[in-house]
């Protein structure tokens, strides 16, 4: 069994998987209350779930880009219930979670996450070998930076405001995914993480660390 949990943003989520099915996930939005919210949320999931601690033989984390605390959380938990259960781990990019749940389509793909101070965190997709695989590196952009980056159609996911969805929309080669289409679901952070599993390619738990951007440039840190 994998547990799969993210943090990265305001929207937490978890998920069990065995390489068959999705066994349970929850998704919510917090108001910043990721420390007290999210153990008690992993407690009544492993039990709605009818799972135990001793099933788990592998965790998945979302490293971000996202808010530095709630990364740090998600990521502390993780490694804490990796050194006590001995369980290797494997981190996962979060636009990687968000773009493997889009639909293959022959034109970009940007997906965006919220970065504070009305920014976006940005990674362009594009298709390989039918699947999407990242293009470029993440950056911190304001909307309406992003609404004139749009040179050719284009499509859109992740979290965006009112406001985001109205800016992007006023370029025509903007394709907005729909609200439902953009919440990154962490049953496909955890089917993303199971296939690594199954090539054992873990990452180092002491070593492992979230992805951050500086807001001023989008360079990572």
């Amino acid at each position: 069994m994998l547990l799969a949990v993210d943090t990265s943003t305001r929207w937490i989520g978890m998920a069990f998987y065995d390489g068959i099915q999705i066994k349970g996930e929850v998704i919510w939005k917090t108001n910043n209350h990721h420390t007290v919210e999210l153990a008690p949320a992993l407690d009544q999931l492993f039990t709605r779930c009818a799972i135990t601690s001793a099933d788990l033989k592998v965790l998945a984390v979302a490293l971000g880009p996202g808010s530095f605390t709630s990364l740090r959380i998600g990521l502390a938990l993780v490694k804490g219930m990796a050194l006590a259960l001995h369980l290797p781990v494997i981190g996962v990019p979060s636009l990687d979670v968000l773009a493997a749940a889009q639909p293959v389509q022959d034109m970009p793909l940007a997906a965006v996450l919220q970065a504070g101070r009305g920014r976006l965190a940005l990674v362009y997709y594009r298709l390989h070998r039918g699947k999407w695989k990242a293009d470029s590196q993440p950056e911190v952009v304001t909307t309406s930076t992003l609404a004139g980056l749009f040179e050719e159609p284009t499509m859109v996911c992740g979290e965006m405001t009112a406001d985001d969805r109205h800016t992007l929309s006023e370029n025509p080669n903007a394709i907005l995914m729909s609200p439902a289409a953009s919440l990154r679901r962490p049953s496909y952070l955890a089917a993303l993480a199971w296939k690594r599993y199954q090539s054992r390619k873990f990452d180092e738990v002491a070593s492992l660390s979230p992805i951050y951007l500086h807001l001023n440039t989008g360079t990572p840190v």
